[in-house]
């Protein structure tokens, strides 16, 4: 007689155990949109896709649990979309649905790498998709599965960077890590200054006086209100999300 095959989220997965010397158990890694389609600076990029897949089997494999952000701009950008004229909410919306496409390509290439994801989005698209539940996402966390979260807050007029702050939170992660192109935080643009200096740490104070671009100030203030350090390091350089989970200094922390 057949049986009734049991729901996914109820599978029992056991997740890696923790490596000896990790200094961040549970993190919320923001990508940039743009991180995702290389040198061609716009689109999906597999060979890009394959590679960050690969970097963060490696750090999962540690027993890392991961809570993945992925941005759009390399599909569309709200703000673009508003200054030329369009409607601001309605551009941060499709800005929003571009967010939910590069999370399931994420998807897609971790799954690839025998790496066990859901994908949880801030506007319910129940047919590609679990919508976000607090609860639940930490839940999948425990079980070992990375949880990308797409669509932002759900809301117009908020950064996917305020939303990888919040989600942070909510999960009650350890740190939020934010890959960029650059090695950390500089006092000036790096690529038109060569001798522009790298912060190896600052004050949230500090990164919002300074007006630091990296990260926007209403994610920024929201970490430090709720004392949630971030740390900035470049992406691009293969295991540098291992180097920091297990607690090397690179790249830039900003904290009180």
């Amino acid at each position: 007689m057949p049986t009734t095959p049991q729901r996914d989220d109820q599978t029992i997965v056991p997740p890696p155990p923790a490596a000896d010397g990790l200094r961040y158990r549970r993190i919320v890694l923001k990508l940039s949109g743009d991180a995702l389609s290389g040198a061609a600076g716009y689109g999906i990029q597999p060979e890009v896709l394959r590679e960050t897949a690969k970097e963060l089997s490696e750090v999962h494999a540690h027993g890392v649990q991961i809570g993945l952000v992925v941005g759009g701009g390399n599909i569309f950008r709200g703000l673009k979309g508003a200054s030329q004229g369009m409607d601001r909410a309605q551009s941060d919306y499709m800005g929003m649905l571009a967010t939910v496409m590069n999370a399931l390509a994420m998807q897609d290439a971790l799954e690839k790498v025998n790496v066990p994801t859901r994908v949880q989005t801030a506007i319910e698209i129940r047919e590609v998709a679990e919508p976000y539940i607090r609860r639940r996402a930490i839940r999948h966390l425990e079980k070992g599965r990375v949880v990308i979260f797409a669509a932002g807050t759900g809301n117009p007029y908020f950064s996917t960077d305020t939303a990888a702050a919040l989600r942070a939170m909510e999960i009650h992660a350890d740190a939020l890590f934010k890959a960029t192109k650059v090695e950390g935080v500089y006092d000036r643009d790096p690529v038109r200054h060569p001798e522009a200096k790298m912060y190896e740490k600052m004050t949230f104070d500090r990164f919002l006086n300074e007006k630091i671009g990296v990260m926007d100030s209403t994610a920024v203030t929201l970490c430090r209100d709720n004392h949630m350090s971030i740390r900035v390091f470049k992406m691009t350089t293969r295991g540098n999300i291992k180097r920091v989970c297990f607690g090397e200094p690179i790249g830039t922390i900003v904290e009180e």
